[in-house]
């Protein structure tokens, strides 16, 4: 027989504090479970979706935008805690709806289980007017169309009386959390929440660019944005331009590029921004699900993803990007304040947005540069010609050789796989961008500024007739070049080359003043995109089997993971099947990765796969072999470059995607304008 258990008597007379940690813990007595009253009922949904003066401006904005209005006005008194007044001019709600209005789970929006699942309204849960009315002193005034005044609801007393208003709808909170003192406490001061309360009118805005919005505080007028758009007048993404400009600023738009992207039953649209834009914070993305601004991972994971190539270290993106999709095919409902959605098929829209992103990043910007200073100017804007024109518009300059593919599916990567990258191929006259057989052979001449002459014969590779055929050519069309300088300057985006500096930048002129090009940064992106297209060529990564499988330690989750998503690794080149119930083998890597840890890379797919139903960490540590090698097969720094061979990256650069920036983020080329050459020399002054 064990030790009799200690009995633990409670004294009623004795005060808690004297208690003992395990005697309190017994102390506990049952209570008998009974319906909580309404007014209660309420402020506990208060307290989900009213967190701050924000919320309710965000809940009362909604619901004007779903009643139709054109023009809504906000009105606040420290920073929304003494007033919140929303007055918009649509449908409004007649007098015998007023009281309806503010029960609990009164809606208009929705009647039946159908309705639910293809909500397309910003509000359909029926619980805003009700907890903001149990902390708050709430009054509607409203007033339909077709009748002759409005009525005034006070929401304490439940009073109901005429008044005086124009068609539409105003909300009066006053002295928010007045019942609540505590949840008062929380309130930081009168400037912070001013601020929430206008980034929330700030992402109804950026969304409904057909709506106009202003917002007074203290009686005075903080912001206001005009409508841009009337439906069926115009051009809705150029209304969305100027909408996006005057909410975020000018520089926005100007370092930002258009979305445009369609697949299956996705739509994306938008503006993303430059790699150059970059933020140190991610204050300036805003995701939105047919008109609906979220929070989503599914969304900022692509968008990251989408940036990977081209952003420098920490940096945070800046983007707006509108995603139609059929309502059915998203679920609303999993957040009191509706600013989180879950997708039914995550990776579709994953990838949709990411694809949306990086066609939109991929085009060189040198050629829109160049446009724009033209339009700018009032001159007529010059078009880049096509690559495939380039011997008849231009002179001929040796575009670059194009390298032999590289068999990763039979020998991986090994350090040997470089010298690929200098393998001359056998080219014909009937290519006319491999005449620069030269760059892809070490130099040891001294840097310093190239002339126009031929480089010497000791640093080309061997001749053949084929070589022989197209340098003549070149050299031939060559001696045209000073002839035809001046026709093609405002033609080629980036311009003509004219000197070499330290053997790093090239400067070249073109019809807005000078451009200095890293050479070896251009050139190492260029090799970069060469290798990514020829690793791209087939639809399934190459597999490398191991010949003993890797196991671990797996969690549910990943072992679930791997059992669902057996076609998605298939498409990445893996093979991870479960060993036991809490064990997974990886039984085959993709080729590229096949000296990498295995494990590692099974785990971070997984986990990839498990958040966002979508994974890049394969393509990922790919694209980084990959950069690596292009950074070893770029040409160097002083590496001495003919005019020829300089004009020729040039070209190259005006055809390559993402060539404005290197593989690490960093910029390739700079534009020094005549008016910026102007001012460092205080001409005109």
């Amino acid at each position: 027989m064990g030790p009799t258990p200690k009995i633990l008597r409670v004294n009623p007379t004795q005060p808690t504090s004297e208690i003992s940690a395990p005697e309190a813990s017994l102390s506990v007595t049952r209570r008998p479970i009974r319906d909580l009253p309404d007014e209660l009922i309420s402020q506990i949904a208060a307290g989900e979706v009213v967190e701050r003066p924000a919320s309710v401006v965000r809940e009362l904005v909604d619901n004007a935008l779903d009643a139709g209005a054109t023009q809504i006005t906000v009105r606040l008194l420290a920073g929304g805690v003494r007033l919140i007044a929303v007055e918009d001019d649509g449908l409004g709600i007649p007098p015998e709806e007023l009281p309806v209005a503010l029960r609990r789970h009164a809606t208009s929006k929705i009647t039946n289980l159908h309705d639910l699942e293809t909500v397309a309204t910003m509000g359909f849960r029926g619980e805003a007017l009700a907890a903001i009315s149990s902390v708050s002193e709430m009054a509607l005034l409203s007033r339909p169309p077709t009748q002759a005044s409005a009525f005034l609801l006070d929401a304490r007393s439940g009073e109901l009386r005429p008044a005086a208003r124009s068609q539409g709808t105003t909300v009066e909170v006053k002295e928010l959390f007045f019942s609540t003192p505590a949840r008062r406490k929380f309130l930081k001061t009168d400037a912070t929440e001013l601020a929430h309360c206008i980034e929330s009118v700030r992402r109804h805005a950026l969304a409904r660019p057909d709506v106009g919005f202003a917002i007074w505080h203290e009686g005075k007028l903080v912001e206001q944005w005009r409508a841009t758009f009337v439906p069926g007048e115009g051009n809705p993404q150029d209304a969305l331009a100027r909408r996006l400009s005057d909410v975020l600023g000018e520089d926005f738009v100007t370092q930002s590029v258009a979305v445009q992207h369609r697949v299956g039953p996705v739509t994306v649209t938008g503006r993303a921004g430059l790699p150059d834009a970059a933020r140190s914070r991610p204050d300036h993305q805003y995701c939105y699900v047919n008109g609906r601004f979220v929070r989503d991972k599914v969304l900022t994971h692509a968008a990251r993803a989408a940036y990977e190539d081209v952003l420098n270290g920490h940096k945070q993106p800046i983007y707006a990007l509108y995603v139609e999709i059929d309502p059915a095919r998203v679920d609303v409902n999993v957040h009191p304040t509706k600013i989180e959605v879950r997708f039914r098929d995550s990776r579709e829209v994953h990838q949709a947005v990411r694809h949306a992103v990086e066609n939109a990043l991929a085009a060189p910007r040198a050629a829109l540069a160049a446009a724009q200073a033209a339009h700018a100017a009032g001159a007529p804007a010059a078009t880049a010609p096509h690559p495939q024109g380039l011997e008849q518009k231009q002179p001929a300059a040796p575009m670059w050789q194009a390298q032999a593919a590289m068999k990763f599916e039979d020998r991986g990567h090994r350090v040997q796989d470089l010298q690929a990258l200098w393998s001359p191929r056998e080219i014909t006259p009937s290519v006319p961008d491999a005449a620069l057989g030269g760059l892809w052979a070490p130099s040891a001449q001294p840097a310093g500024v190239a002339s126009a002459e031929a480089a010497p014969s000791a640093v080309a590779p061997a001749p053949n007739a084929a070589n022989s055929a197209v340098d003549d050519a070149a050299r031939a069309e060559a001696m045209v070049w000073p002839e035809q300088r001046s026709d093609n300057a405002s033609t080629w985006p980036l311009g003509r080359a004219v000197a070499q500096l330290h053997g790093v930048y090239i400067l070249a002129e073109n019809a807005q003043g000078m451009v200095v090009v890293d050479m070896h940064a251009a050139h190492e992106r260029i090799v970069y995109e060469r290798l990514k297209s020829q690793v791209d060529s087939g639809a399934r990564i190459a597999s490398q089997p191991l010949l003993i499988p890797a196991t671990f330690a797996a969690t549910p989750q990943e072992v679930a993971t791997a059992e669902e998503s057996t076609d998605v690794l298939a498409l990445l080149g893996m093979e991870v099947v479960p060993f036991s119930p809490k064990t997974l083998a990886v039984r085959a890597v993709p080729t590229t990765l096949a000296q990498g840890n295995p494990v590692e890379l099974a785990r971070s797919v997984l986990a990839e796969l498990a958040a966002h139903d979508a994974t890049t960490v394969v393509q990922r540590a790919r694209n980084e072999i990959l950069a690596t090698m292009a950074c070893h097969g770029a040409v160097r720094a002083n590496r001495k470059l003919t005019l020829d061979e300089m004009n020729a990256l040039l070209r190259q650069m005006e055809t390559t995607d993402r060539s404005d920036q290197c593989n690490h983020g960093r910029p390739t080329w700079r534009q020094l304008t005549m008016k910026e050459l102007d001012g460092l020399f205080l001409r005109g002054r």
